[in-house]
């Protein structure tokens, strides 16, 4: 029999029971629940307008994150809390210091999108309502990155942002909300069954690798933000699921010998966090424009390399770095290089009964000069047209071990290997550059679609790898001049 679902909602446990398992959160809220302050816009996790705040406890911290509740399947949210805007409400009936900041700066407009930025502006709000830190204009736009407005500008709703926290501050009860998640939570693996089809939640990795084997054709979820657009967009019937989300084991981050290894259940938020501290330069901006922050809270960074979308702006840096893809069946544990894991489009040298453990990082090397690049027509929230990582080993002028990969110019994520063929072994000169530049249109074949024709990226493709020889040079700094006099004569209209 079915156990039912239970999280903490409206401040004492909820149970849910009889319902499809690829039911959404927001569903359940506006439907179920007549809860319909939460919004649906894109039902793809792009607009914001159903974002929500979700609590999880990690060992005694209460975790609190924005996340796209319109692309959330309902099991996942087995032992945390629940928060909409509903829940700003005050005792007294005043408005929270989020909301009442959004009306003196005149933050909302038709108003649809308002509780999505709302919510995301609480969460930020929580962050700082000790009263002694104001958000920084990074963490600002970080928190917004996420939601989208027709109406206002933005202006006005980053101002409220700034408001908020000169109002008389509201505390948010952690330890409430902490004590009610640990009552909550099971100790042994969830199984829900609806329609002839069950929803595997294991809390082991001996327990998720036993369930692999014997359901080798069921779905694997970790983030859900890919696999819930199956659902909402293309109306796919899943079949049996197996959640990562409650194997502890899974979102562990080490160090040790060199590498950093991130396992698959580390939410993209906390593996770009963990990467950027060892190449904070490097990673800084690309972990900004990765996604939005309630997509990066959700989904982790074994589901992001596992899929792994040939437009997809994680794998070319760690191609780049020469990462490791970790693999656990119950056969045991293997590794290989993630370039080779890559087979063809959607292809990959996943078995059957396998799942993705963890990735590993090399920790920065001496001599070996990191860049990735992105390109695309939006800073936040939007797909690279190309994404470009280099990772060059340079003693003495020459090029020892020269590492390019790409996002964007193949069906995968690629290295480009008579370029990087016509650089091994030689000086660190423009002249090879050049002609390592030239080797990069037998490397690649981009296709053309809405986001670049193939002809812009394969010139943007050369102009980064040359963009990439101007700051590593020995006389760098790199002249802005050169590189706008390289471009202007290189360019060509997408």
């Amino acid at each position: 029999m079915s156990e039912p679902i239970r999280f903490y909602f409206r401040g004492t446990t909820h149970e849910v029971s009889g319902l499809s398992n690829t039911r959404t959160v927001l569903q359940h809220l506006r439907e179920d629940l007549h809860c319909t302050g939460t919004k649906e816009g894109c039902a793809e996790g792009d607009c914001g307008a159903c974002t929500v705040v979700v609590g999880e406890l990690r060992g005694d911290h209460l975790e609190l994150n924005t996340v796209n509740s319109c692309i959330q399947f309902l099991p996942t949210l087995d032992g945390k809390a629940l928060f909409t805007v509903e829940d700003l409400k005050q005792s007294d009936g005043c408005l929270h210091p989020v909301q009442q900041a959004m009306v003196e700066c005149h933050g909302s407009q038709c108003g649809f999108c308002t509780p999505g930025f709302v919510m995301s502006l609480w969460n930020l709000y929580l962050h700082n309502d000790d009263g002694n830190t104001a958000p920084s204009t990074r963490q600002v736009d970080d928190a917004l990155s996420g939601n989208l407005c027709r109406c206002t500008g933005y202006r006005p709703i980053i101002e409220a942002a700034h408001r908020m926290g000169e109002l008389p501050t509201v505390h948010f009860d952690r330890t409430q909300v902490a004590d009610a998640l640990r009552e909550l939570q099971r100790q042994q693996p969830l199984s829900i069954s609806y329609a002839g089809q069950t929803f595997h939640a294991p809390r082991t990795i001996e327990q998720l690798a036993a369930l692999r084997a014997e359901l080798p054709k069921a779905r694997i979820l970790a983030g859900s933000t890919d696999v819930g657009l199956w659902v909402t967009k293309q109306m796919r019937d899943l079949g049996d699921i197996i959640y990562l989300g409650q194997v502890e084991a899974l979102k562990s981050t080490t160090e040790e010998n060199g590498w950093l290894e991130i396992g698959a259940g580390v939410t993209l938020e906390n593996a770009y966090a963990a990467a950027s501290r060892h190449y904070p330069k490097e990673l800084s901006e690309m972990w900004q424009r990765f996604a939005s922050l309630p997509v990066r809270n959700a989904g982790t960074l074994g589901g992001n390399v596992a899929n792994g979308s040939p437009i997809g702006d994680s794998m070319p840096w760690l191609i780049a770095l020469g990462t490791h893809i970790v693999l656990r069946s119950v056969a045991g544990v293997r590794s290989m290089p993630l370039e080779d894991f890559y087979l063809a489009y959607q292809k990959s040298a996943l078995q059957a009964d396998e799942f993705v453990q963890a990735v590993r990082i090399p920790l920065p090397r001496s001599n070996v000069a990191f860049r990735v690049y992105k390109l695309s027509k939006r800073f936040d929230q939007d797909i690279s047209a190309v994404c470009a990582a280099f990772a060059f080993e340079l003693v003495d002028g020459q090029v020892r071990d020269a590492r390019i990969a790409y996002g964007g110019m193949a069906a995968t994520p690629k290295r480009a290997a008579q370029a990087e063929a016509a650089l091994n072994g030689k000086a660190w000169s423009e002249a090879n550059v050049r002609a390592a530049i030239a080797l990069l249109a037998q490397d690649y074949a981009p296709l053309s679609d809405m986001r670049a024709s193939s002809a812009y990226r394969m010139k943007t493709a050369q102009n980064l790898l040359y963009r990439y020889w101007l700051e590593t040079r020995a006389d760098a700094p790199i002249p802005a001049s050169s590189f706008r006099a390289f471009a202007a004569a290189t360019a060509e209209t997408a």
